[in-house]
């Protein structure tokens, strides 16, 4: 299900869709977009290749921290989106894995980027899921927007965020 107040119609590709914040996720068989924007966080996207239904998770951190199921920690993004996708409909032989994000936007700090991917691709090897497309790394956050329905992925790259609106 998704509210209503998380819609909005996308005016570049002319269609609806809905932004996913940090610990969200969403599963849909609607024909919209799903968009995030990412920096060291990151988004992995599944879709059923012959159903046409998917989503995407939006993690933080690696791994679980003790006691939160919370999706900002990426087992409990992945395990809920792969849980809501097979709920969905979703079966595990038309799965369709990309992911994307893992920026390092600020040098002086840890690159938690790179443990996000990590954790991400160790996932994906441990319950033997096929790897289709990947975008990660660099030091610019990225636009994520994602069709399940048809399985295209457009990535814009913010390299001037006060320029894209994301700055002060």
């Amino acid at each position: 299900m998704i509210l209503a107040s998380a819609l909005y119609f996308d005016r570049t590709f002319q269609r609806p869709a809905v932004k996913i914040q940090q610990g969200q996720l969403l599963v849909t068989a609607e024909d919209l977009l799903i968009t995030t924007v990412l920096g060291s966080c990151v988004s992995v996207c599944v879709r059923d290749r012959v159903r046409g239904l998917g989503g995407m998770n939006h993690f933080m951190l690696p791994g679980e921290k003790t006691g939160d199921h919370s999706p900002r920690y990426g087992e409990p993004a992945m395990d809920q989106l792969l849980d809501r996708y097979l709920e969905a409909g979703g079966r595990v032989e038309h799965l369709e894995v990309k992911v994307f994000g893992a920026g390092r936007i600020n040098r002086s700090l840890p690159d938690v980027g790179k443990k996000n991917v990590e954790f991400a691709l160790a996932y994906l090897k441990r319950h033997k899921l096929a790897l289709a497309a990947l975008d990660v790394g660099d030091t610019f956050p990225r636009k994520v927007c994602f069709s399940p329905r048809c399985g295209r992925v457009f990535v814009k790259t913010l390299r001037n965020i006060h320029q894209e609106g994301f700055g002060p």
